[in-house]
Formats: C-alpha cells, sequence, structure tokens
C-alpha cells in the first residue's frame, strides 16, 4: 500500500509562466510529464517522478526518479501520469501545461484526462494564466470562489448535463438541462462571493475565466 497523495500537480508540455506557481503551494507531489519537465525547470522546482516517452524533448538522464514508456501505447504520457496517480490514492491533482499549444488534440485529450480523475474520485482542476477548470459530476456539487474571476462557463461532456443547479451568478439555474449541441451554459457572470454548482446526471466542464484584458 502506498501513503494517499493528497495533491500532486501534473506538469504537461504546454510552456507554463511563474503566474501559476501559486498552484504548487501545498501540493505534496509533482510528476512531470515528456516535456513538462522543461515546465519544472521554468517553474524552478525538481519533479518527484518524469513519464514518458520522450518524443517531444530529449530524454533526461534515466535514475529511480524517470519511467521510460514505449512510443507505441494507448495511454497519452499525461494519461499515465494520472492513472498513475488514481493507483496511489491521490486525492487532488491540478493539471498545468496541459490547455493550448499548438496541438489541439492534446488539450482535447487532458481533458478526457482529467474526466478520469474525477471520475475516479480525484478532485481535478486542470488550469492556465487565464482560466481554471473544474468537473462537476453527480452528487459532488461544487463551490467555487469568486476570487478574480468574472466569468463561469458550464459544458456537457458525455451526453446532457441534468439537474443543473447554479446559483450565484447572473443566469441562475435550478433543474435545468444543458445540451451538447446548444451552448446555454457559455459566458455567465459571477453576482456573489461564491458560486455553488450541482447535477444530478452526466458530466459538466466548468470553466472560470478573468475578465477580458483591453486591447
Amino acid at each position: 500500500m502506498y501513503p494517499p497523495i493528497q495533491h500532486a500537480v501534473i506538469l504537461s508540455a504546454c510552456p507554463v509562466t511563474s503566474q501559476l506557481r501559486h498552484y504548487l503551494t501545498d501540493c505534496d507531489c509533482i510528476i512531470a510529464c515528456d516535456a513538462g519537465y522543461r515546465n519544472a525547470e521554468h517553474l524552478g522546482i525538481t519533479p518527484d517522478l518524469i513519464v514518458g516517452d520522450f518524443d517531444s524533448a530529449p530524454k533526461p538522464t534515466e535514475n529511480d526518479h524517470t519511467i521510460v514508456l514505449p512510443h507505441v501505447k494507448d495511454d497519452t504520457d499525461t494519461h499515465f501520469a494520472a492513472r498513475w496517480l488514481v493507483e496511489r490514492g491521490a486525492k487532488r491533482v491540478t493539471m498545468l501545461g496541459a490547455l493550448g499549444g499548438k496541438r489541439l488534440e492534446h488539450t482535447l485529450a487532458n481533458l478526457a484526462t482529467g474526466l478520469f480523475l474525477a471520475k475516479s474520485g480525484v478532485r481535478t482542476r486542470l488550469a492556465d494564466e487565464r482560466s481554471e477548470l473544474h468537473y462537476l459530476l453527480p452528487g459532488h456539487p461544487l463551490t467555487l470562489e469568486r476570487a478574480d474571476w468574472m466569468y463561469l462557463s458550464v459544458f456537457p461532456l458525455d451526453g446532457p448535463l441534468t439537474g443543473v443547479d447554479i446559483s450565484g451568478v447572473f443566469y441562475p439555474l435550478q433543474n435545468a438541462v444543458l445540451a451538447p449541441n446548444f451552448p446555454l451554459g457559455v459566458s455567465n457572470e459571477f453576482t456573489a462571493p461564491q458560486a455553488r454548482l450541482a447535477c444530478t446526471g452526466g458530466s459538466g466542464l466548468v470553466v472560470l475565466t478573468r475578465a477580458d484584458q483591453p486591447m
């Protein structure tokens, strides 16, 4: 048995800035995925584990903290890291360097990995310099702080999101249905210090976004 990991950070390959360092303050495990070890260097930290097939960055010096994966495999490097954390009882996971970049399919794959974590009972968020993403699942209501976020959007992921309740926002919902082919939940706004969200069926992605910067 492994001791449960209270908070882990997965570093994927999209470049990050020092603005994201605050997500590392209470983490007790950092996993860099493939070129994600460059993000560790940019953030001035040393990962506890590096995993990858190293098709997007030179392979680092192998040691007990490196897992070299085969090029031909079903998992992405980030998904391998997620499964590794689930097997070790991780409670919370933050994914950095997982959004944006030149490969849209990698962002979509990382969103799928985040959903895997959330459905495995792990409190999961993805973040970049402008946004923070959370998963909304039945039986797991969310209370999200307004902080410096302005917009709150909700998208269904795997079919209709049903029994949706949202309060503390400009467009509250009660027992609503969000359908994948109509973006009703986009660009809501906080009106209270906290927004509360719940659903009874489906899986949802909640996106917090800061106010638009002037051109």
